[in-house]
């Protein structure tokens, strides 16, 4: 299965937004439990992407770059945690 088909659906800008929030919220943020934090980057990954697209308007494409960017960043955290405990 050739998964380079999801590339198009991702934006780098919100996967880096939502990766470094995610990181402050798992490291800094206790009261937060760690199974709650996909749904907060799926939400902040929609709204981010949602803001920059503001004005080309709202599709179904718009909120699918935005959740999959938002949730593919929950799963950078390890490659991100990796490289600045590595440092």
């Amino acid at each position: 299965m050739d998964i380079t088909i999801l590339t198009e659906y991702l934006s780098v800008v919100v996967v880096g937004i939502c990766l470094c929030v995610g990181y402050i919220i798992k490291n800094s943020l206790d009261f937060i439990p760690n199974k709650y934090i996909p749904l907060i980057m799926g939400v902040l990954g929609l709204v981010v992407n949602i803001l920059i697209n503001l004005s080309t308007g709202i599709n179904a494409e718009i909120i699918l770059i935005g959740l999959f960017s938002g949730l593919a960043s929950t799963g950078l955290y390890e490659i991100f945690k990796n490289l600045i405990e590595k440092q």
